[in-house]
């Protein structure tokens, strides 16, 4: 059973920083492309990072662009979210989710972590 659990959340002061850790289990998470998601309160979820399968290419939101940086390891089944330089309007909930690339159109989604950037 696909299981994706993710941890580093919490809060932070503005300019703080953060590193979240989405760990997987269940399925071969190397032929999964790997991306985290934010909802804030009454927004809809939106994505902020993406990953190739071999970690080669990633892209960004905007916003979070030159401030939060995505990277995963197959060996241990795991990707991060490093977040510097927070900003209040990067408080929400982040979701780690993976799509396989090969084989059956399948989608998994952890149960989120908290962040919250506040003074």
């Amino acid at each position: 059973q696909a299981h994706l659990v993710e941890s580093g959340g919490g809060s932070v002061q503005p300019g703080g920083s953060l590193r979240l850790s989405c760990v997987a289990s269940g399925f071969p998470f190397s032929n999964y492309a790997m991306s985290w998601y934010r909802q804030a309160p009454g927004k809809e979820r939106e994505l902020v990072a993406k990953i190739t399968t071999t970690g080669r290419e990633s892209d960004y939101l905007a916003s979070v662009k030159g401030r939060f940086t995505i990277s995963r390891d197959n060996a241990k089944n795991t990707v991060y979210l490093q977040m510097n330089d927070l900003k209040p309007e990067d408080t929400a909930v982040y979701y780690c989710k993976a799509v396989a690339t090969r084989g059956r159109a399948l989608i998994h989604w952890g149960q989120g972590t908290q962040v919250t950037v506040s003074s």
